[in-house]
């Protein structure tokens, strides 16, 4: 059976292109912003120029700053900052939503102090409703231009894996499915830290070989703290590991890769974090991930220099020097 009536919670880019290719699978979108004149001009542009400029978003997406009007909606999807997650699942089990609606997670992080991942948040404050969650390789600015892009949905149950598929597929989006929903979760927010170091790499100047060798070892660590917090390994080597990886670790849209950048460039972290309009989510991820490796005992050397800079403990510099000079091990 396919859906209904869709919600979004979120006004940014990532849930309007999803907005978008719901739409034109002739799905009924709603999009819920928090920020009303934001949503005003959204509705009666058909532009999100914040977010998505110069793309013309289709007349039949409606917009809204009630929680309510999502209410009737038999899948929601959560697409704001990780921040903020919790808050507005807490807001949405004020409402009237149906205990058959099913929430999906498209934010990538983990909460800082709890380390629950997304999912696990929302199962704690909705428990009625089944969950589920996407992630992938899939920056907003080529999902909406219709350029190829292949996700991976997880969920327990294998029904909703079937119908989220239908929904997410159309002739430049392909969805795959999984029941690793820990490992689709932690690849998408674990991934974020290493692009925050692989652009203090391009910042420095250091060059392929080096950006190579530390994607690499990225995927080693990212992998055994994965599997650590509930991920299969397998999970870690598909689109939601090193797919994600190598999307965030090289591309221009990358904003944690952006702001590793600045950082190598020598910018202060307050300054740059400052000048966005959007969230860098490695920068949060950072602390949780190095709080969940600390926890289990696991070895982690990118995560744990990349939080000394973020504190201001070390330089850029001092961070490539601590881990090309560490101790000689096998591979």
């Amino acid at each position: 059976m396919s859906f209904q009536h869709v919600g979004i919670v979120g006004a940014g880019s990532w849930g309007t292109a999803l907005a978008v290719l719901l739409h034109e699978n002739r799905l009924p979108v709603t999009i819920w912003g928090h920020d009303a004149a934001h949503i005003a001009r959204v509705s009666e542009s058909h532009e999100n120029t914040p977010y998505l400029p110069g793309i013309s978003l289709p007349e039949g997406l409606r917009f809204t700053t009630a929680l309510d009007d999502l209410a009737t909606c038999d899948l929601v999807l959560l697409v704001t900052p990780s921040k903020a997650v919790r808050e507005m699942a807490a807001r949405l089990s004020t409402t009237a939503l149906g205990e058959n609606a099913v929430l999906l997670s498209c934010t990538k992080g983990v909460e800082r102090g709890s380390g629950l991942r997304m999912s696990e948040i929302l199962a704690e404050c909705l428990s009625r409703n089944p969950v589920a969650v996407l992630s992938g390789p899939s920056h907003a600015e080529e999902v909406v231009r219709k350029m190829p892009t292949a996700v991976v949905i997880g969920s327990a149950d294998a029904d909703i894996r079937s119908r989220l598929q239908r929904a997410f597929t159309a002739t430049s989006f392909r969805s795959y499915t999984s029941d690793d929903v820990a490992g689709i979760e932690l690849g998408g927010a674990l991934k974020n830290i290493f692009a925050l170091a692989a652009g203090v790499s391009d910042g420095l100047g250091l060059g392929d070989n080096s950006k190579a060798a530390l994607i690499t070892r990225a995927l080693a660590e990212l992998i055994r703290l994965g599997v650590a917090l509930g991920g299969k390994r397998e999970t870690f080597q598909g689109l939601s590991g090193i797919g994600d990886l190598m999307v965030t670790c090289f591309s221009q849209h990358s904003r944690n890769r952006a702001v590793g950048e600045r950082l190598g460039k020598g910018e202060r972290l307050a300054d740059i974090i400052a000048s966005m309009s959007m969230v860098a989510e490695g920068v949060p991820t950072t602390y949780s991930a190095y709080e969940c490796a600390r926890r289990f005992q696991i070895e982690t050397p990118i995560i744990d220099q990349m939080r000394a800079l973020l504190d201001g403990e070390r330089t850029p510099r001092e961070v490539a020097l601590n881990l090309i000079t560490r101790e000689p091990k096998a591979e």
